[in-house]
């Protein structure tokens, strides 16, 4: 139970790490899935769309120990080492960006097309739906997956602290189970659950803080749009429109 503290550290700074840069892989990615199919915003040719999903679809078919094993030359190459903290960083962002893409797109695609079209009308450029309408349209999805990224992320950390002899996981095997030590095998699993508990508190309440329909001034302005439609159809004649 001595190592706890820095075993929590190490597991929350390769959680971290890994998913910054899955996103920073993963965001482009499905944005690109979005806007770069036929109809999109900015069509791509089809060719390399489905080299790109071939690519995603492939990654995330291999199990995550799997590929964590075949990364780790990777690790080795880029870190100089296949062991500790920094050295799973690489297997757990090849393993999760393809899911961000996955998330990412999912999210868009829940926007409302006659926004996307509304914004084509006014000379919108590609660049400009993007970053002013589709992912501010989108944003309390992307929070929510975001959230579920993170969660997933912290267990596949978890499991690749096994290996790299580090972090919750390992000292749930190596010091829980292979020595029989049963309060700290439960305590390293009690830990992980209230860290996910966490994540999960603050990923849904701040996509709730951002859902304009979910928001009180959201709820305020709504009401307030439909009192004035109500009013503008009671003042318009029968049989105007």
């Amino acid at each position: 139970m001595d190592n706890m503290g820095s075993d929590i550290w190490a597991t929350l700074y390769s959680t971290v790490l890994a998913t910054i840069f899955s996103y920073i892989i993963g965001l482009p990615l499905g944005i690109l899935l979005v806007t770069g199919e036929q109809g999109g915003v900015r069509p791509l040719p089809r060719p390399l769309m489905s080299v790109i999903n071939f690519i995603i679809n492939i990654l995330r078919s291999v199990p995550f120990l799997i590929l964590m094993i075949m990364a780790i030359p990777l690790s080795r190459v880029i870190l100089g080492t296949s062991v500790g903290t920094n050295a799973m960083i690489p297997p757990l962002v090849i393993a999760a960006f393809p899911f961000v893409a996955r998330m990412v797109e999912s999210s868009l695609r829940e926007v409302d097309h006659g926004v996307l079209e509304a914004a084509e009308s006014m000379g919108a450029s590609p660049f400009q739906i993007v970053r002013k309408v589709l992912l501010p349209e989108a944003m309390p999805s992307l929070l929510t997956s975001a959230t579920t990224v993170t969660i997933t992320i912290l267990g596949y950390g978890a499991m690749a602290g096994i290996i790299g002899g580090n972090g919750l996981g390992a000292t749930a095997i190596n010091y829980g189970y292979y020595r029989n030590k049963v309060v700290i095998l439960y305590g390293a699993v009690i830990v992980l659950v209230i860290l996910v508990q966490i994540i999960q508190s603050i990923g849904t309440h701040t996509a709730v803080g951002v859902d304009r329909r979910l928001s009180k001034s959201g709820r305020k302005k709504g009401r307030r749009d439909a009192n004035r439609q109500v009013n503008r159809d009671k003042r318009t004649p029968p049989g105007a429109l």
